[in-house]
């Protein structure tokens, strides 16, 4: 197994970094070449791996694309247990504990950069459990399953948020998903689409809302 790298690798490489469960494997990439800024660094959390999901997730790979078009720098992992990951799943706890070890690492290498964190369905659960200990620039969340997880246990980000939300999702309910930004104070800016969980056939229109959102947030009228 190669050496965990010492600095940020500047083609898409994966790497293996050490975590409190074993060596979690990453899938790290440079910002697109035309990009501007290239001073931020995007993690991404991948959807439940009891059903499938891994870093390699289509959902996640087009929010890595949206990233990198925005100049981050970007790193999918594999929670414990998935692919070359050790470890065994832990319903989104020690799921958060490796997220806080790829940020450790990010950040050491990285260190005058500025964070991004994103989550999609299980991995929106993760992400918001370590989100106040990254604490972001901004925060990026798409199906958050939130009736099958207990959020309400959880301190909402203190930066910007962005949730996006298939309404014709059979996975994630959209009402339950409506109703828990209504009640976050401040509400994170709601994004709806016409899409189901996995948004197929709508993933550049993902890509999109998302970039969108973002701007948004970075710039508000």
């Amino acid at each position: 197994m190669s050496e965990t790298p010492t600095t940020f690798p500047q083609e898409s490489s994966v790497i293996m970094i050490p975590g409190p469960a074993g060596q979690i494997e990453c899938l790290t990439a440079p910002p697109e070449a035309d990009a501007v800024d290239k001073n931020r660094v995007a993690l991404i959390c991948h959807p439940h791996p009891l059903y499938g999901g891994t870093m390699r997730n289509k959902v996640v790979h087009m929010l890595e694309k949206a990233f990198r078009d925005m100049g981050a720098h970007t790193i999918r992992f594999n929670f414990r247990g998935v692919g070359e990951s050790d470890g065994v799943f832990d319903d989104g706890v020690g799921e958060a504990d490796d997220l806080m070890a790829v940020y450790d690492w990010a950040r050491t290498t990285m260190p005058h950069c500025k964070f991004w964190l994103a989550g999609f369905s299980f991995g929106s659960y993760v992400a918001l459990r370590a989100v106040n200990q990254i604490n972001p620039e901004q925060f990026i969340t798409v199906a958050p399953p939130v009736e099958r997880y207990d959020y309400t246990e959880l301190e909402p980000p203190e930066c910007p948020w962005l949730v996006v939300q298939g309404d014709e999702d059979d996975v994630v309910s959209p009402r339950a998903v409506y109703e828990y930004v209504e009640h976050q104070n401040p509400k994170p800016q709601l994004v709806t689409m016409k899409a189901g969980h996995f948004f197929h056939r709508r993933l550049l229109d993902l890509k999109g809302a998302v970039k969108n959102g973002i701007l948004r947030q970075v710039n508000p009228e």
